[in-house]
């Protein structure tokens, strides 16, 4: 293979990768709780370099120089807290520390099974059943693990705690939210704004958290960055698109036109 199409292909794919990222993260500027996403990006060494020595002698020193192009790495998660937003809503609740998480169950499509799951997202509501509910319809868990069942007008408390109060204002019922802690490191986005552990349920519930009622937490993109990024990738990616070209233009003259002169 051509070593600069190689080149330029890693180039391409890498930042047709960055440009899915970065639109998604654009996509939920406006969603509650949203924590973006990164696409880390490094030079990769030649392939001699790489796999080291071969019985196929195929190293060459000016090529080894130019490198093997740029690679990929994993994404992350930027999990720093975002702004702030009052609405005044008794079932608004947003989260004041990177690391804290409102525990919620999600119904796993393919099994059925109850999975646990973690999220920022405080826009809470209740459905049909009565219970303390996400914006998509993940049920609330208390400290026991349980679903939270509300009655009366709920208020959620800066605790936490959710208190359900009669007509009259007297209190006819209380729950506590389960908040908790993770190894971010571990946490995986699993769309719907939600997180899943990937080694194990390594949460450790936090015993006085700190919860902003009447608020939730805004996303953590920002829409002027993220756009000059997206032109970058953008850049980056009909950039490399462009020496593909150049390179098969090179290979036809080398083939259909020299190599007939010859």
């Amino acid at each position: 293979m051509n070593y600069g199409l190689q080149l330029s292909a890693s180039g391409v794919m890498v930042n047709a990768h960055r440009q899915d990222v970065l639109a998604n993260n654009l996509a939920n500027v406006n969603t509650a709780g949203f924590k973006p996403l990164f696409t880390d990006v490094r030079q990769r060494p030649a392939e001699s370099i790489e796999d080291g020595p071969t019985d196929f002698g195929l190293s060459n020193a000016l090529l080894d120089k130019l490198g093997g192009g740029i690679f990929g790495m994993d994404q992350r998660v930027a999990f720093t807290t975002g702004a702030p937003v009052k609405t005044d809503r008794d079932l608004d609740a947003a989260l004041t520390s990177d690391n804290a998480f409102f525990v919620v169950q999600e119904t796993n499509p393919r099994s059925g099974v109850q999975d646990i799951r973690l999220t920022r997202a405080g826009q809470f509501t209740t459905n049909a059943a009565g219970e303390l509910v996400t914006q998509a319809g993940q049920r609330v868990m208390n400290i026991d693990n349980e679903p939270i069942e509300v009655t009366g007008n709920p208020v959620i408390t800066r605790t936490g705690e959710i208190r359900m109060l009669d007509t009259q204002g007297n209190l006819i019922g209380r729950d506590q939210i389960q908040v908790a802690s993770a190894d971010l490191n571990s946490l995986r986005p699993t769309g719907k704004n939600l997180f899943e552990m990937r080694n194990g349920d390594s949460r450790v519930a936090i015993d006085q958290p700190i919860v902003l009622p009447g608020h939730y937490e805004s996303s953590g993109t920002n829409a002027i960055s993220t756009m000059m990024e997206i032109v970058s990738a953008t850049k980056a990616a009909t950039g490399n698109a462009k020496m593909i070209q150049y390179h098969d233009q090179m290979l036809n003259a080398s083939i259909n036109t020299f190599a007939r002169l010859a």
